[in-house]
């Protein structure tokens, strides 16, 4: 596996800044949920000292919004993997540079081929 400081001196070295600049902002998107848990572990936690909330409740009620804090970062991840996948397929594009479905494609069609130019051959004999 590729450690995180070969991607990001391979980011640096290449030029492009887009990786890195997309590891940091996923990285803080991870530790802005951690905190915004812990905040919110905490306001719960207070509530219930002040009798405002039963404790089985806040247990539900934390569970939930996490639940649904998780769900919100897998979709923004998930969306930020289509848009850079979409990104990197423009820059091939527009580099000239096959993406891996054009080559996979290419590779069908050699194989297609080889095995008519198999037959042809057979037939001959």
């Amino acid at each position: 596996m590729i450690e995180q400081t070969e991607i990001e001196e391979g980011a640096a070295e290449s030029g492009n800044a887009l990786l890195s600049g997309l590891r940091r902002v996923l990285m803080a998107g991870v530790g802005a949920v951690a905190l915004t848990q812990e905040q919110i572990e905490d306001f719960v936690g207070k509530l219930v000292e002040r009798g405002e909330i039963a404790d089985g409740d806040a247990r539900k009620l934390v569970t939930d919004v996490i639940d649904r804090r998780r769900k919100m970062l897998h979709d923004g991840t998930r969306r930020a993997e289509e848009e850079l996948d979409k990104r990197i397929e423009s820059l091939l594009a527009h580099m000239n540079i096959p993406s891996k479905g054009e080559i996979d494609s290419l590779s069908d069609k050699i194989s297609d081929l080889s095995h008519k130019v198999d037959e042809l051959v057979r037939g001959r004999q």
